[in-house]
């Protein structure tokens, strides 16, 4: 009897979960995807900014994207997530979440010396979806941030960038994502805050990002997800091939083991920067 009301509890309990992301959907005003590891994440990405760093101006694919990963299902879901918000922006957003019961768990750069200035507030919440979900909704719209569904876009066709020979410089594919070639590396340990799972989708996995910028060049851009071990390693490796480290800070409180995230930029060709990324992402424990 035990046996069988167990099973009975978990096929009820699946619809009631999937369930919850309509209702997250609807109260943030826009649906996301279902990613690997129970995560569902929704994009907010800036299109209403013309951000340029040297002279290139920054698809919201390369480092404009604000979003949402939920996981759990109510009362006990937790939501982590970056918003990237303009300067007088920022404590609007802060105090809207706090306010909502949503930890603020880093607020700090990402680039140097982009115009205009774009700061990056990273948070962290739990408990009911729906509430997690309004909150950040009524903080959005503090912001100019577009929160509406987007117009569906054309396809895009091929993107201006040897991304087989990328590919298989960085031993890992790619998906081309508004303009942007991205790549994600999740880290070989399990992450977890406060106890509970944080799978690589939501925001433990080395992002790497490639904007063409003409003639088999790339704006790249990105962070990694460090052990304290791992940070002088890599910062030494990414210098030694002319790749600018732009921040090294966190981005979460709780988590273990502690993690560090290092940003960088450059500009240059496409295939030179994927060999001196594959060098750094060398010296990172990676789950292969």
């Amino acid at each position: 009897m035990r046996r069988i009301l167990v099973v009975l509890l978990a096929v009820v309990s699946v619809p009631a979960a999937a369930a919850n992301w309509k209702v997250v959907a609807g109260a943030l005003g826009r649906s996301g995807a279902e990613l690997p590891g129970g995560v569902y994440k929704v994009g907010f990405p800036r299109t209403d900014l013309e951000v340029t760093l040297d002279g290139v101006r920054l698809r919201p694919a390369l480092a404009l994207g604000s979003w949402a990963a939920f996981r759990g299902s109510s009362p006990h879901t937790m939501v982590m997530g970056d918003l990237v918000l303009l300067e007088d922006e920022v404590n609007p957003v802060i105090s809207a979440l706090q306010s909502g019961g949503i930890e603020i768990t880093a607020v700090h750069n990402h680039l140097l010396h982009e115009t205009p200035r774009v700061v990056y507030v990273h948070y962290a919440g739990r408990g009911s979806a729906v509430r997690l979900a309004t909150v950040l909704h009524d903080a959005l719209a503090l912001t100019r941030t577009p929160i509406q569904p987007p117009v569906a876009a054309p396809p895009a066709g091929a993107i201006d960038l040897p991304v087989s020979e990328i590919e298989h410089t960085l031993r890992g594919a790619g998906k081309t994502n508004g303009g942007v070639e991205q790549f994600a590396f999740a880290r070989a340990e399990t992450i977890t805050d406060k106890g509970m799972t944080v799978p690589p989708s939501m925001g433990t996995a080395t992002s790497i990002n490639f904007q063409p910028t003409g003639g088999g060049h790339a704006a790249v851009t990105g962070d990694f997800v460090l052990i304290a071990s791992e940070v002088t390693p890599v910062l030494r490796a990414l210098r030694a091939g002319g790749i600018e480290v732009t921040a090294l800070h966190t981005h979460m409180l709780d988590e273990h083991p502690k993690l560090y995230f290092m940003h960088f930029w450059a500009n240059d060709d496409a295939v030179k920067l994927a060999k001196t990324l594959h060098t750094a992402l060398d010296r990172t424990r990676l789950r292969r």
